[in-house]
């Protein structure tokens, strides 16, 4: 693997950064079963093996399994010994992202500034080597137990990082279902503490708010929740939170938060360049979406305007669509992708559109109640 994976045409900066990022370099998941993990995201989300570390490469405790597509990376991690620390997590929240990591210049000097600006150290700044180059990296701790790593790898070549081996399957063949980079990251926090993390990514991370959803935005007859979308300097990282808001009945926020054992990644939105073949490929392999009524689309013309895309398979595949000022975007849910009803995915394609879907916000949300019902938790 090369470093052109995260090469993308600069886009103006917007604000002065005090924590340059490149991108994201990839997601750790915790998982009950690493192995079994990454083959169902090759096989079914079209992901292709990139590197492995356990066992065989003399780590006894723990063992990864990294996949990859377009600029997407994926870590499946699990316990290997009985008395590790990962099986305590995967205890309390299940299968979930435990680290999100950043690729920056400096991973040293992101931790610094980072723990002078009031973020908590979870790893300090360290070396990684091999015959193939070395990396730094380091942590910091943000909602829940999800960390923040920061990867600086412009001086390392090998498949992944130091400590896994290329991973390789002679007999596999790779069926990627056009999925290009993470759009953005989703977080769940508890009620009340949705400004203090909106806080800490502005004065630790020096990101900024873009948009701000409240429950007159984002409710239903039953429920509700508020959100606040934080983005850093080159608009590469964008980071919604969620929080409850007081309704009828439990929302998905807490839902959520009662069977991840906290805050925690809700979903991670994943960007497309054709949402109609992308959806199509995934549910003829299995994947389930969230179900949204044929009426949906009866005035869609009239709501957002003349669009490139075929009405009639739109709704066939229940694909949501919304416009803003900028051009306009297409967006569908899954349904959780583990046991609990925590993680699940976005795929999402922009026509130039920059926004959030606001205006599927209340089918999205009907949609969710409705599997909520089928799971008694609503």
């Amino acid at each position: 693997m090369s470093i052109g994976l995260h090469e993308v045409q600069d886009p103006p900066e917007r604000w002065p950064e005090i924590m340059p990022i490149k991108g994201t370099d990839h997601l750790e998941l915790i998982v009950g079963n690493a192995l079994q993990a990454a083959y169902f995201y090759m096989h079914v989300f079209g992901f292709e093996p990139l590197a492995y570390s356990g066992m065989r490469t003399g780590r006894k405790d723990a063992e990864s399994y990294v996949v990859q597509q377009g600029k997407i990376r994926l870590v499946f991690t699990s316990a290997l010994s009985p008395d590790s620390n990962l099986l305590h997590h995967h205890r309390i929240h299940g299968d979930g992202v435990k680290r999100i990591a950043l690729w920056v210049d400096d991973a040293a000097e992101a931790h610094e500034g980072a723990i002078e600006r009031g973020a908590v150290s979870c790893l300090l700044p360290a070396e990684y080597a091999d015959d193939l180059g070395q990396v730094v990296l380091s942590a910091i701790s943000t909602y829940g137990e999800t960390e923040h790593l920061f990867v600086e790898r412009d001086h390392y070549h090998g498949a992944f990082l130091p400590g896994y081996q290329p991973w390789k399957l002679s007999a596999f063949t790779s069926r990627p279902v056009g999925l290009q980079h993470i759009d953005h990251l989703v977080g769940n926090v508890e009620l009340g503490q949705m400004d203090q993390w909106v806080k800490f990514y502005e004065e630790v991370m020096g990101f900024t708010q873009l948009i701000t959803f409240d429950d007159a935005d984002i409710s239903t007859e039953y429920t509700a929740l508020m959100s606040k979308v934080m983005s850093n300097g080159n608009g590469r990282i964008k980071f919604p939170i969620n929080e409850p808001a007081p309704g009828l009945k439990k929302s998905q926020i807490e839902e959520y938060l009662e069977y991840n054992g906290g805050a925690g990644v809700q979903h991670i939105a994943v960007a497309t360049n054709d949402i109609v073949s992308t959806v199509s490929t995934l549910r003829a392999r299995g994947i389930e979406f969230l179900h949204v009524p044929k009426t949906y689309y009866d005035d869609l013309r009239s709501r957002v305007g003349d669009i490139d895309e075929e009405l009639s398979a739109l709704r066939e595949l229940g694909i949501l669509v919304d416009r803003d000022e900028e051009g306009y975007l297409l967006q569908i849910f899954t349904k959780p992708v583990q046991p609990r009803p925590t993680l699940f995915f976005e795929i999402i394609q922009r026509k130039g559109a920059t926004s959030f879907g606001k205006g599927n916000f209340k089918a999205l949300f009907e949609a969710i109640e409705r599997e909520q019902a089928l799971r008694g938790t609503l």
